[in-house]
């Protein structure tokens, strides 16, 4: 030890918290990366914040209620709503999960896109979401025209305990730089 730098072992060992994970892309068990994330998303709450960019740049963040469809995140807008608007101008979003009293929390960085296709929505209206849908769109899938659904490819997610005290999973895309 120099002096200068934090023992982080025994912070740990003092703490009783398990030292951070620092995982990438890759199988490491019977979950990877991105299931884990997924998890700790799905039990932190039923609702996030997405942070959008305007054709103006200035910033928007509201709650929505995402689902998970294998690797792709989805949400159900307003086709006409400011988070759609954004969207059409700038892509690039990112998802924030409400910290836990514990300190746990997630976030996701990705592309969104708009897609209002019947195909799209008839595969998306029952089964994927936690939540009854015709309650927000009485019409259903057929006749609910201003219904959309945004998806998310993630380019990168991060899940914490304990502020990152506690471990860490990190996961990034194929793709991603």
């Amino acid at each position: 030890m120099n002096g200068f730098a934090p023992d982080l072992e025994a912070h740990h060992r003092e703490r009783n918290v398990a030292p951070p994970i620092w995982v990438g892309v890759g199988n490491t068990g019977p979950m990877n990366e991105l299931e884990s994330i997924q998890a700790a998303a799905t039990a932190l709450s039923p609702w996030a914040h997405i942070a959008t960019v305007g054709a103006d740049g200035r910033p928007d963040v509201v709650p929505v209620h995402p689902a998970w469809e294998g690797d792709t995140l989805w949400f159900m807008a307003a086709g006409d709503s400011v988070k759609v608007r954004n969207i059409a101008h700038h892509a690039d979003v990112a998802m924030h999960w409400q910290v836990s009293e514990a300190g746990d929390g997630v976030e996701v960085w990705g592309t969104a896109t708009v897609h209002q296709d019947l195909a799209t929505k008839r595969r998306l209206w029952t089964g994927v979401f936690d939540y009854d849908l015709y309650l927000f769109s009485p019409g259903g899938p057929e006749d609910s025209p201003n219904t959309v659904f945004v998806g998310i490819q993630l380019d990168r997610a991060i899940s914490m305990k304990a502020y990152g005290l506690g471990g860490r999973v990190a996961w990034r895309s194929s793709t991603e730089d």
